[in-house]
């Protein structure tokens, strides 16, 4: 009887194609999965990129000026608000350094700012009424970094103070320490009418000082037109019965609330 071995060509003869086949497609599939990691790998790490860079963007957006963000001045706007003279809340003070911005969606932004006889700006007010383009705070005041200090700049809170139009946060840079020269912003949204007052202050030789600049600056501020929006105006009626007066701490270190009381000059 003839036997059949392991070894007999009839049985052995399509082992040697299949088992190449097999190796070379198992090959194939680790290739495959290899091939499929390194893509998942690829567009992972453009994830990571694309959310960086979105946020970068944000935060370059939040520290554009307002004519750069979609803002444009209304030159043919008249002013809304001003600072009364002082110890006299009856009689405004205008100049040419007030100017305002529109949103096309409907924001309008009324802002006051003083140079010092350098030109340079060492105090602003702004008055916001948002439009359907209102951000949220942090935007707001990354915003009002940028304005104080310049782009990229980082803010800390450094406390608050009451003024008619109630609690304002205060907010200085970030690892900054006392001294002359140092500026101090403030901060504060109301939400019935919707407005938001910023600005800041860097007159005066000690934190108590600016403090009671920025207050007094906020305790001047006045309504002069309404712009058909009578819950604002009951705003300010309101805080009217709240105001207080200059504290002679602002008044000594802050040429804004000097008794001469010199009109704001100078244009940006």
């Amino acid at each position: 009887m003839q036997s059949f071995s392991a070894e007999d060509p009839s049985c052995s003869r399509y082992s040697g194609p299949i088992r190449p086949a097999l190796t070379s497609f198992a090959d194939e599939v680790c290739a495959t999965v290899a091939r499929l990691f390194a893509y998942v790998g690829v567009l992972a790490l453009f994830g990571i990129l694309g959310i960086r860079a979105w946020d970068q963007l944000q935060v370059e957006l939040a520290a554009e000026p307002a004519a750069e963000a979609g803002w444009s001045a209304a030159d043919r706007s008249p002013p809304a608000f001003a600072l009364s003279r002082h110890g006299a809340s009856d009689n405004s003070e205008k100049s040419d350094s007030y100017i305002v911005f529109r949103h096309p969606l409907g924001g309008r932004r009324d802002v006051m700012r003083w140079p010092a006889p350098d030109q340079k700006t060492v105090a602003e007010l702004e008055i916001y009424r948002p439009g359907a383009e209102y951000g949220p705070a942090a935007m707001a005041r990354g915003e009002l970094a940028a304005r104080m200090l310049g782009p990229g700049a980082e803010v800390e809170a450094a406390g608050v103070i009451e003024s008619k139009f109630g609690s304002i946060a205060l907010l200085r840079r970030a690892g900054a320490k006392e001294g002359a020269g140092s500026c101090l912003g403030f901060f504060q949204r109301i939400d019935h009418p919707a407005l938001q007052l910023s600005g800041w202050s860097c007159q005066g030789d000690s934190l108590p000082a600016r403090r009671a600049a920025i207050n007094c600056m906020l305790n001047r501020l006045m309504l002069l037109s309404t712009g058909n929006e009578p819950k604002l105006a009951e705003l300010f009626a309101q805080a009217e019965l709240r105001r207080g007066h200059c504290t002679s701490a602002a008044a000594s270190t802050d040429w804004i609330t000097d008794a001469g009381n010199p009109h704001l000059r100078g244009t940006f």
